[in-house]
């Protein structure tokens, strides 16, 4: 079993805004795989269905993004997952816009809900599908920034990279993270040349 924890803030104020990537990747892999997320449950709204025949939990913390660790901690601790198989899907500002990057574990950088989820579960060794969502201008506060909502012609770009993060987290679940790390974090680097 999976489970694909997408991160944002509840409430419509927070709809389509840049720290809400992981809500919309969720929202996709749902739709793409007949889930429908309906149930709430770990400080979350979630639902189950099965990716590739693996039986999945898309969950949407409703904790607001610093405080996530607390939702997927309720996660961990009811289901006794492998952390291998808590997929985290996170907006990324270190990354090049659009692109994607899937990673096996890691620090937490710059992102609270990242570090809220180390913090809560005692380890970042859980896998997790960062979505690049642009650099702040000169000046702009970082928190206005992020809690934005994307321009009219950023929003192609970023509906590419949803698609593309929900293809890496089906490609891990229907095959392994490596897998995924090759085909997706390569085509970042193209991206770059």
């Amino acid at each position: 079993m999976f489970a694909v924890v997408g991160l944002g803030n509840p409430g419509k104020d927070y709809v389509n805004t840049r720290h809400n990537i992981g809500f919309n990747t969720v929202d996709l892999l749902a739709s793409r795989n007949n889930i429908k997320i309906n149930k709430i449950k770990f400080k979350s709204t979630y639902g189950e269905g099965f990716i590739g025949g693996e039986k999945i939990i898309l969950l949407k913390p409703q904790t607001y993004m610093n405080n996530s660790g607390m939702a997927v901690l309720d996660l961990y601790n009811f289901y006794k997952l492998p952390m291998k198989n808590i997929i985290v899907i996170v907006d990324d500002i270190d990354i090049e816009f659009g692109t994607i990057r899937v990673k096996q574990k890691g620090s937490a950088g710059t992102h609270n809900g990242l570090k809220s989820i180390i913090y809560h579960l005692g380890s970042g060794d859980f896998p997790r599908v960062k979505v690049g969502i642009g650099k702040k201008k000169g000046g702009q506060d970082l928190a206005n920034f992020v809690l934005g909502k994307f321009s009219k012609d950023e929003t192609i770009d970023i509906e590419d990279a949803i698609f593309d993060a929900a293809l890496a987290v089906e490609t891990i679940i229907k095959y392994d993270i490596n897998k995924a790390m090759n085909e997706f974090n390569s085509k970042g680097d193209r991206a770059q040349e």
